[in-house]
Parts: C-alpha cells; sequence; structure tokens
C-alpha cells in the first residue's frame, strides 16, 4: 500500500542520507511503501545496542515497483543493506548473483528465523536461484494471495468467484485492475488453461513458468476483450474507488482487500474478498541482502529481528498483510472467536489450527491454497510480458477517474491518522480477548 504520507517520509529519509557520516554504523533499509510499522525502526536500534554493544542510525527509502528497486541495484549506484523484493525479483536477484547469503548464526542472541512457518521455507524451496536454495539467500517478510475484492451489494459471491467477472457486461466501467502485469497475467492464464489443468495435462506449478507467445497472446486477447468494462488499471487506488462505491469489483491483493474492507465497514459499504474457483497466484515478500550492502552485520540483525514475533504482530495490525511468521504467539492473535466458521490453516501452523477461527482473507483455507501456485521470473521474455501489459492498457483512465482520484488523495491524510486510531482500537481489543482467553 502507497500513501501520501509514507511517500513523503521517503523523501525526507532520502534526503537525510547526505548527511549520513558513519556508514559502518548506518543501516539502508529500502521497502515498499506502507509496509511497517515504523516504531519497530526506532526499538530495533535500542535492541541492536543491548545484543551487540553497537550503535545504529537507519536510512529508510521506499519504493512501489520491484523492477525499479532492481534497476537501482543492478546499476551498482545504491548500497542497500537489506532489501524486501518480492520471489519472482528474489528468484532473478539470484540468478544474476546479486544477493549474500544470510549468515543466520547470531551468538548468544535468540534466532527468531525459526518461527517462519514450514509453508513458507518450502515456498521458498521452489524458487528456482539457478542451483542456489533461496532460503540460504531469503527470509521471508509478508505473503498473500490475488483475488477479488467485490462490493456484495452489486455483486453476488457466484460471480465473484470466477475470473469470468472480469468479463461480465453487468459491471462495465466498474471494475478495477491492479496496474501489475505479472499477477494479471498469471491469473488470467490460469482462468485460460482450465480444460489442461482439469484433465492433467498441465500441473499449476509448471504453469507458472509458461510465458510463450502463444500464451501471451491469448492473456492479450481476454484483457482486451475486457477493456472496455475496465475503468482503470490502479497501483494504489482501486480499494479507494471500492470504499467509495465508485467500483464494485477490483482484481487486486489480499493485502489491499483486508484495508479496504475494514475501511468501507467504516461509511457502511460492504466489501468482501475471495480467490477464484479456478484458482489464483499466491505470493511472498522476502528480505535480502544486496550484494553492494556496506552493513552485513546490521542488516541480518535486522531481519532477525523482523522474525521476532512481536513485531511480527505489530507489523501486521499496522499494515494489513500477513506475516510469514508461524510462532504461537501470532495464531493467538489472530484467532477471532466471533468469526462464525473455522479454516483449515494447519497447512501454516500446524495441526493446531486445522479448525481455527481466523479471517479467511488473511490465512486462506487449505482447500484455497491447494489451487494457488508462485509466479517466477520470466527472464527474457519479460520484455515481451511488458510489451503486451502496454499494448492492453493504453490511454484507459478517462479524465473522471482522475477528478475523483485527487480528490481521493487529499482524503489520505485523514484516512492515515483514522486508520491508527483503528488499529490501536484493535491491538487493545484483541489484547481484551487474549487476556480473557488466559483467565478461563
Amino acid at each position: 500500500m502507497k500513501r501520501l504520507v509514507t511517500i513523503i517520509t521517503s523523501l525526507l529519509c532520502l534526503a537525510s542520507s547526505a548527511w549520513a557520516a558513519d556508514r559502518a554504523h548506518t543501516l539502508k533499509i529500502y521497502n515498499w511503501a506502507d509496509y511497517i510499522d515504523e516504531t519497530v525502526l526506532d526499538d530495533f536500534k535500542v535492541w541492536y545496542k543491548e545484543q551487540t554493544g553497537e550503535e545504529v542510525e537507519i536510512i529508510y527509502q521506499l519504493f512501489d515497483i520491484n523492477e525499479i528497486m532492481l534497476a537501482k541495484i543492478e546499476r551498482g549506484k545504491e548500497d542497500f543493506d537489506v532489501v524486501c523484493p518480492s520471489e519472482y525479483i528474489i528468484e532473478r536477484m539470484l540468478r544474476n548473483n546479486m544477493l549474500i547469503p544470510i549468515d543466520k548464526d547470531f551468538g548468544q542472541t535468540p534466532n527468531y528465523l525459526h518461527n517462519i512457518s514450514p509453508y513458507i521455507i518450502d515456498c521458498f524451496n521452489k524458487i528456482d536461484g539457478s542451483g542456489k536454495n533461496a532460503n540460504d539467500y531469503a527470509v521471508g517478510y509478508m505473503w498473500g494471495t490475488t483475488g477479488i475484492l467485490y462490493n456484495t451489494r452489486y455483486v453476488t459471491l457466484d460471480e465473484a468467484s470466477s475470473w469470468a467477472a472480469l468479463q461480465n457486461p453487468k459491471f462495465e466501467k466498474k471494475i478495477f485492475i491492479k496496474d501489475a502485469f505479472r499477477d494479471v497475467y498469471s491469473t488470467i492464464l490460469i482462468y485460460l488453461r482450465q480444460k489442461e489443468l482439469t484433465d492433467g495435462s498441465i500441473t499449476l506449478e509448471k504453469l507458472m513458468y509458461d510465458s510463450s507467445d502463444n500464451s501471451i497472446a491469448e492473456v492479450e486477447a481476454f484483457l482486451k476483450s475486457a477493456k472496455h468494462l475496465v475503468a482503470g488499471w490502479e497501483a494504489d487506488f482501486g480499494k479507494e474507488m471500492m470504499t467509495k462505491e465508485k467500483a464494485y469489483i477490483n482484481l487486486t491483493w489480499s493485502g489491499d482487500a483486508v484495508w479496504a474492507i475494514e475501511e468501507a465497514a467504516e461509511v457502511g459499504v460492504p466489501l468482501d474478498y475471495t480467490v477464484p474457483k479456478e484458482g489464483s497466484n499466491v505470493w511472498f515478500d522476502g528480505w535480502v541482502i544486496p550484494k553492494y550492502a556496506q552493513n552485513i552485520k546490521a542488516a541480518r540483525y535486522f531481519i532477525n529481528f523482523m522474525c521476532r514475533p512481536d513485531i511480527a504482530i505489530r507489523n501486521m495490525e499496522e499494515i494489513g498483510y500477513v506475516s510469514v511468521i508461524a510462532a504461537p504467539e501470532v495464531l493467538e492473535s489472530q484467532i477471532d472467536e466471533e468469526m462464525t466458521e473455522s479454516i483449515d490453516a494447519s497447512y501454516f501452523f500446524g495441526e493446531g489450527a486445522k479448525q481455527a477461527k481466523l479471517n479467511p482473507v488473511l490465512y486462506p483455507d487449505r482447500s484455497v491454497v491447494e489451487r494457488c501456485a508462485m509466479m517466477h521470473d520470466s527472464g527474457d521474455r519479460t520484455p515481451k510480458m511488458l510489451e503486451m501489459w502496454a499494448r492492453v492498457k493504453g490511454d484507459s483512465v478517462p479524465l473522471w477517474i482522475w477528478a475523483v482520484i485527487i480528490v481521493s488523495f487529499s482524503a489520505i491524510a485523514f484516512l492515515y491518522i483514522r486508520r491508527k486510531i483503528i488499529v490501536a482500537h484493535k491491538k487493545s481489543h484483541r489484547a481484551a480477548k487474549y487476556t480473557q482467553r488466559k483467565c478461563k
């Protein structure tokens, strides 16, 4: 999630790098916007001093597109110590020898990396690093699914439960699609390959490597056939459009859906999220240390600190996304006795979560995860996919959409403050429920 407040913060952080005199005691972090509880940065400095006896200052900068982040590092002009790319970029960085292995021996300091879910470890094992195991070079941070956020006033669950909803004339000019070519390509390809997936002539895992000319052409044809129904291709404002009922359907990420559902509930707009029955992609972001890093020690201690259960919980409650940490404390914090149905989250937390009352948007049921697969880097086929994406989008955002966007951004500061209040209330509410359960 990328909002104006954090963009301003990023600019200020960027300016601060100009007077960072002691690089040996400075940690440079490059992360997605609105993707951390920024109070943990100060806590890390205190913790690092306690563990190592050394002072550390932090330069915290933001990006909003994987490829922009990667381009900066590839040029070697940025010496970030720790970066948070997505799974396919981790794959590309491994193939291009751009990462340093993470030393996981922290001496007397507790090793919190053991709190990572085995499910996440297994997914990182599937990253194709040309002989390198991604788990040696990357540590998971957040994860989620790609699906459909929908307004239950105008869209039924049955309609939202298929990618065919993007071609439904009933929703003309009420559809927003995430401006993320790889996520969109993967999900539509899954939809178009249902026959092959059903008869077993191809597996979902293998399909995620398919970037052939034929598949690119078929996805392009599907998207162009739906283009007249699409109100816009959005990088971040789709959830705002949904909360204002300017759109009824949004192809988006689960974390953005959580934010939108909570915000919309405050103004009486009923939103829900589902992963279509045909299947989808499951994505991951993780911490890595680029080869140009200057403070490797602080970088790996920071990665370890981010895997501490209490820190994971704070980050989740601040940003709305789901941590890869599967410690009992995390499960306990996420249990919601008010949920009417239980889900099978044993794949993530273990057998104790086989019938868990968890938010299914945050933690999909096992049956949902089993119809999802991880995306992979397309290598030298990436330009072909980008060309297709450019042809599909064209100049498709009408003037009225830009007008609404401008108005929406004028309210972002207010929403940001309100969300802080909501997060604080949720923390208090969950703490009270935790205390009540302990007292029983």
